[in-house]
């Protein structure tokens, strides 16, 4: 693993924490009102979800690859009043139950993962039919220049972001995957460089 990749895990939640003020947090707290019964989290990082899931949500499985990030997590799992394991798992292949999951959630990550359309079919054999995926994710600009810029771009933004592509068209793959979008607001990412500012906020079922 790379240095840095120890170090961005170290600093993520102080370098979020002027976006989660400005109203990330309030976007967070609205989409996870929808949580309920036994829920899967991908890329769930240093835990930044943790305070806004209901007493709806009877369980709590995180899905979390990176080390470093796992081990905040798990930090902040100590006293937690959700019943919460963490799995030390990539989005593309996860090793639970198919058909075992009422929620899924997605925030932040699905611009990270290596595989979308993998990861998001794996999403899908997890969730029972009928089950929901709640997302709050950046994505490529509607504005044709900025899209440039997005793409122009995505490789060092890449590397400073460990794997974020700011190009992402997160809704299309989503659609793609099966899913129907049945609620869906753009938004703009508080804070953030323009190349992340884009955001879409839903959820959809299949």
């Amino acid at each position: 693993m790379s240095p840095w990749r120890k170090i961005f895990a170290a600093l993520y939640d102080r370098m979020m924490a002027e976006a989660e003020k400005a109203g990330l947090s309030a976007h967070r707290q609205a989409l996870l009102a929808g949580a309920k019964g036994r829920v899967l989290e991908i890329g769930g990082g240093t835990g930044a979800n943790l305070p806004f899931y209901p007493d709806s949500v009877t369980e709590l499985v995180i899905a979390e690859p990176e080390e470093p990030m796992a081990i905040r997590l798990e930090r902040k799992l100590q006293r937690y009043r959700i019943p919460t394991r963490v799995v030390r798992a990539r989005a593309e292949q996860l090793p639970l139950e198919a058909a075992s999951f009422d929620c899924a959630v997605a925030t932040l990550v699905l611009c990270t993962v290596t595989d979308p359309a993998r990861a998001l079919a794996e999403i899908r054999r997890l969730l029972k039919p009928g089950g929901r995926l709640l997302f709050l994710e950046h994505v490529r600009s509607e504005d044709p220049g900025l899209a440039r810029w997005q793409d122009r771009l995505r490789m060092p933004w890449s590397w400073i972001g460990c794997g974020c592509q700011c190009n992402r068209r997160t809704v299309a793959n989503i659609h793609a995957a099966g899913f129907a979008v049945s609620d869906l607001r753009h938004e703009i990412f508080p804070k953030a460089a323009p190349l992340a500012r884009p955001l879409v906020i839903g959820s959809a079922t299949f």
